[in-house]
């Protein structure tokens, strides 16, 4: 009988040292926000006479892992690490502290069992981050009206950052509607309308977001209007001509009378004044007016993608208009101050009869 009992002790320790080492237990997936601490867990088992390892590892280059402990040592000279064993539940236990963007991925426990034999397990850490918008992302466009145009936007950060899109002041985008969301913003046909800034922005749930803007040029031919076609003034006195311009880019402004190109002289004063990028007012102050002086005047303005124009007429009246001939009563080439409303009747009357009596004689 002693005998036999010597057998089956033999025969079990036998059956026991040949049992392969195994890995019963290993955390699951860790998300945690920076600053937070993890605990990773690894349960082996028949691991006594093997070596034990936690290894950081990168799945796109299996060169770069860096060993963080080995059985009951940690490697790693980090204060946010530390490693505690439980002997009766043989489990390692891999602690981290004040987690950093960077401790974010694959945790490995591994058993190493001979040079070209090893068991594993991993376990990967998500660390929360907010969205960064990546470098590329558009950043602006100059583009001609009518063209295709494809704005894109890409974001990192965990959880993955959704994108929208919006336009300054909640303007109605090009699609339709005052948001879109996903990566690529498409406008099959860009008008001038559709110029200004679009903002992309990524949300996660992780801090405030991040947000780019994106500013769209678009080219486009001019657009000239007159708010007064038609004006009227006496001889003598002083009128403004206007016209409002829109083009990008910017166009050159002229105004002509008869074909004729006019330039700044005694006759007449040319000024253009930008309000926008895109838009121009330009002004011809008509000095003190002559006969030939009346007709049809031109303002004609041109870029790289096209000429326009507009006409304003100047025709004669009697009564001086206000403005610009406001506060002050022409003769021949005088001047005389006006400081109340009867001497302005009084020297119009003298300027009618003075008129008649040149026609008479």
């Amino acid at each position: 009988m002693r005998a036999i009992l010597a057998l089956i002790c033999v025969f079990l320790q036998t059956v026991a040292a040949q049992r392969t080492p195994t890995i019963s237990y290993i955390s699951q997936e860790q998300i945690k926000d920076i600053g937070e601490t993890v605990e990773l867990h690894c349960s082996v088992q028949y691991a006594q006479e093997y070596p034990v390892l936690w290894i950081k590892v990168n799945r796109e280059n299996v060169h770069e892992q860096v060993a963080l402990s080995t059985g009951t040592a940690l490697i790693i000279r980090d204060s946010r690490f530390a490693l505690r064993y439980d002997t009766a539940s043989t489990t390692y236990q891999l602690q981290v502290k004040d987690i950093q963007e960077t401790d974010a991925g694959y945790y490995q426990c591994r058993i190493q069992i001979s040079v070209n034999n090893l068991i594993s397990a991993e376990v990967e850490l998500q660390v929360r981050r907010p969205p960064i918008i990546s470098d590329n992302s558009t950043q602006s466009l100059v583009v001609s009206e009518g063209q295709p145009v494809l704005l894109e936007c890409y974001a990192n950060g965990f959880p993955p950052p959704r994108i929208s899109w919006r336009r300054e002041n909640n303007a109605i985008l090009p699609t339709g509607g005052s948001i879109y969301r996903g990566n690529t913003l498409k406008i099959s046909f860009i008008r001038k309308e559709d110029r200004g800034t679009y903002y992309c922005i990524a949300e996660n749930g992780v801090g405030r977001g991040a947000r780019r803007n994106i500013n769209v040029e678009v080219e486009f031919a001019p657009v000239i209007t007159a708010p007064r076609p038609r004006l009227g003034q006496a001889l003598q006195y002083d009128m403004d001509l206007e016209c409002h311009v829109e083009a990008y880019p910017p166009p050159a402004i002229i105004w002509l009378k008869d074909d004729v190109q006019l330039s700044n002289n005694q006759h007449y004063s040319i000024s253009h004044f930008a309000t926008a990028d895109e838009y121009t007012d330009t002004t011809i102050r008509v000095i003190t007016i002559e006969k030939r002086q009346y007709g049809e005047y031109v303002c004609r303005a041109a870029n790289k993608l096209g000429t326009a124009e507009t006409k304003v007429e100047l025709f004669e009246t009697i009564i001086p208009v206000c403005p610009p001939a406001c506060g002050q009563a022409h003769y021949g080439t005088g001047v005389v101050p006006v400081s109340s409303g009867p001497l302005v009747v009084l020297v119009l009357l003298i300027t009618m009869i003075m008129r008649n009596f040149y026609t008479k004689y």
